[in-house]
């Protein structure tokens, strides 16, 4: 096998891999980050601490589906990145901005 005939197929391999740890691992963080903002969004909306919980845990769940699937339907892996670590970073401001306001 020619060399340059190798490296498109490394590269496209490496993209895949990218987009599984992009999945899964940004996906938890992601998930993370939106249960706890969610959480803390409805406890200091006046929703008492169950409902904040099962709500939060739900929009966790949605959450980490959806960067599964935005990881591996969108055109290339560092938009698969950026799809979930801008909301990750969004919603961890979020977390800390309510947090904050009701500590």
């Amino acid at each position: 096998m020619p060399v340059t005939s190798r490296f498109p197929l490394i590269r496209y391999r490496l993209g895949v891999a990218s987009r599984l740890i992009a999945a899964v691992s940004g996906g938890h963080i992601l998930s993370i980050c939106v249960a706890h903002g969610v959480a803390l969004g409805l406890s200091a909306g006046g929703a008492s601490r169950v409902d904040s919980a099962l709500a939060a845990t739900m929009a966790a769940f949605v959450s980490h589906a959806v960067a599964a699937l935005w990881a591996f339907g969108c055109a290339s892996a560092w938009r698969a990145w950026a799809g979930i670590g801008l909301p990750a970073t969004a919603m961890a401001l979020f977390a800390r901005a309510v947090g904050a306001s009701t500590a």
